[in-house]
């Protein structure tokens, strides 16, 4: 069973969005994989990270698409943190860009995913 990470709150710094994960997600020897999947059932965005040779889903909710569109639309950085050190998200604002234009008047993401992502990335 692949892991799943929830993030638990953003941090904005200078050009920067911060993931804070989970207590219990630990990303030593975690790297970027640099993708983005879509969790239509779940209304969120899965960035790939691996960790020993098997994927890890960071999952990217909707509470947090705001936060997330602002740095887009700054062109920041995006990085995810746990209690001991914090990793660069590589081509993150690349592929969600990518994403939300595929998912625009695309109903094979679903009515609610489609909804959802119009009322916050395409305002």
């Amino acid at each position: 069973m692949k892991q799943k990470w929830k993030i638990k709150e953003t941090i904005k710094r200078e050009n920067e969005l911060v993931f804070q994960l989970q207590e219990n997600a630990i990303l030593e020897s975690t790297k970027a994989c640099g993708q983005i999947l879509v969790d239509s059932d779940s209304l969120a965005f899965i960035y790939l990270l691996e960790k020993e040779n098997e994927y890890v889903y960071l999952e990217i909710p909707e509470k947090v698409w705001k936060d997330c569109k602002e740095a887009v639309d700054s062109n920041d950085a995006f990085f995810v943190k746990d209690a001991n050190g914090e990793i660069l998200l590589e081509s993150f604002k690349e592929e969600i860009e990518y994403l939300i234009e595929n998912i625009r008047g695309n109903g094979n993401y679903g009515e609610d995913m489609e909804k959802a992502v119009s009322s916050i990335f395409l305002q």
